[in-house]
């Protein structure tokens, strides 16, 4: 995994991006990571895999797929910006689909965290093949913060 420079703390953001893209769900799809940018925009990248198309005909990815890359690259962006591990949870997720991505290809997803708040983290993302300037989805998602328990306590 190349250097997380931007990221608040390198070491705990490798961490999590392991944490996260070991769960049972992210390994079945493939889920990669792809990139960090300086300004802390994760990339996840959705490998093609012939059991997740969801139209036969059409040969493109299964939309919940696509839910999960944006959902999954939205929370590697808030983790990008946190110190300490904290448990997140999904309150809204919104994919604008503005395409149909082309057959038989993976699936990329550029996320951000735009705002961080003691309570609720707000990403934003693009779904793309090629480049995230023609993108085929556009992601937003709101996320809540909850504090870790600390070690011993009930």
């Amino acid at each position: 995994m190349q250097e997380m420079q931007p990221v608040a703390a390198s070491g705990f953001f490798q961490q999590m991006v392991q944490i996260a893209l070991g769960l049972p769900h992210c390994a079945a799809l493939g889920l990669q990571f792809h990139a960090l940018d300086e300004d802390r925009k994760v990339t996840l990248a959705l490998p093609f895999k012939p059991e997740l198309v969801g139209d036969p005909f059409s040969r493109v990815l299964h939309s919940g797929v696509v839910t999960t890359l944006a959902d999954m690259a939205g929370a590697m962006a808030i983790f990008s910006r946190l110190n300490e591990r904290e448990s997140i949870a999904t309150l809204d997720l919104r994919l604008d689909y503005l395409r149909p991505a082309q057959p038989d290809s993976p699936l990329y997803c550029q996320a951000e965290c735009y705002r961080l708040t003691s309570q609720i983290a707000f990403t934003r993302g693009v779904v793309y093949q090629e480049t995230p300037e023609k993108p085929v989805a556009h992601a937003v998602a709101t996320y809540m913060r909850l504090a870790m328990p600390a070690e011993g306590a009930n």
